[in-house]
């Protein structure tokens, strides 16, 4: 299923920007109202024409290294008797399969005929076993970019965390841990179980197929081949998730290595719901915003700082420029990031969604909760 890219901000691509809101605008929730900065937007798109081609060389050997490590890990961890070696196992496999289930991201936005096959790969790899088939990306993230959804309720990946009160913060994180047995729900006993009924068919379809965190969305139901497409895919990931269940209830899979498993599933969902988290200020209160507005309201997190390449994998520590420029591929967001960096003064707004690390950016969100209260 191609994701229709001509609703995105793909100025690499030449998409004309929003009309600018003038300065002095009043402010709007947490969000004053923000000009465009054409020059910024203009060098953004000049400086990177000649990246916006895949290597699918480092998309392939990036992916299966992750998956290598991923599983190989975990098999460690499920079977090991050492407590130090389960420990150690279970971090490693932690961060490979997380590594390997982000590329989902790139997933929604190449076009597939650019990196031939990847996205069946992508899926046999790591969509059906983690039970994310692509489906619950594509066609849903690409409206996070939509000029005039970003930042309001018809946004998938929106909610104004920051004007909300102090303990959704705690919620929003501990909630995810409960990912894996939600997928497995869905995919083992919903899905087939929605074959003899239209009504819970509508609701699955409408509610539980899309990696999204605002309540109110509503997913529409997929027509023609990407209806043929997710049909496939969630046969598949319905087969394996019924398969898991039957060989840990029969004892094939022994209940200790179900058990890790589902563990250190958790454990990066938690870890994507933090980066989630610090990946926007989530301070817009649901009206549309420019271009410059959505960037300010996105973060970066660029070297020197080392951490971010393990929990914001897979270009996501460049979140701010992506959304400028989603066409990239997350290989080239580094060299993109560092030719207008050099480019842009001092006084650009650019410079602004740049942040040292996570502990500052965990923060900055909690100390928001708590003023506006």
């Amino acid at each position: 299923m191609d994701m229709p890219m001509d609703t995105s901000l793909s100025l690499a691509r030449g998409t004309a920007a929003p009309a600018s809101i003038p300065a002095g605008s009043p402010r709007v929730g947490g969000m004053e109202r923000v000009a465009d900065d054409k020059a910024m937007l203009r060098a953004a798109a000049d400086l990177t024409r000649d990246l916006v081609k895949p290597r699918p060389a480092i998309y392939w050997a990036d992916l299966i290294a992750s998956m290598v490590v991923g599983y190989g890990a975990l098999a460690v961890a499920a079977t090991s008797t050492s407590t130090p070696v389960v420990i150690v196992a279970g971090i490693m496999a932690m961060l490979g399969l997380y590594r390997g289930l982000s590329f989902i991201h790139e997933v929604s936005h190449m076009k597939h005929a650019s990196v031939s096959n990847f996205r069946l790969g992508w899926n046999v790899l790591v969509g059906i076993p983690l039970m994310t088939p692509s489906f619950m990306y594509e066609g849903v993230h690409n409206l996070h970019h939509a000029k005039t959804r970003y930042g309001t309720v018809e946004d998938p990946e929106y909610l104004p965390l920051a004007l909300m009160k102090p303990w959704t913060l705690p919620l929003f994180i501990v909630v995810s841990a409960l990912a894996p047995i939600a997928l497995l729900i869905r995919f083992a006993i919903l899905s087939p179980i929605s074959l003899l009924s239209p009504k819970l068919r509508t609701m699955i379809v409408e509610r539980y197929s899309a990696l999204a965190i605002n309540p109110q969305f509503r997913r529409r139901a997929p027509e023609g081949e990407a209806k043929a497409y997710w049909d496939r895919l969630e046969i598949a990931a319905s087969l394996w998730a019924i398969t898991l269940i039957a060989i840990t209830v029969t004892g094939v899979l022994p209940l200790r290595a179900f058990v890790t498993i589902f563990v250190v599933a958790s454990a990066f969902a938690v870890l994507n719901q933090v980066r989630t988290l610090v990946a926007h200020l989530w301070e817009n209160d649901g009206e549309p915003m420019t271009v410059t507005a959505q960037y300010l309201d996105t973060v970066n997190v660029p070297p020197p700082a080392l951490l971010p390449a393990l929990w914001a994998p897979v270009g996501l520590r460049y979140h701010a420029l992506h959304h400028l420029l989603p066409g990239l591929p997350y290989h080239a967001l580094g060299e993109a990031h560092r030719r207008i960096t050099a480019e842009l003064d001092a006084l650009s707004p650019y410079h602004k969604a740049s942040y040292p690390g996570l502990p500052g950016l965990v923060s900055k969100i909690a100390r928001s909760t708590m003023v506006r209260r």
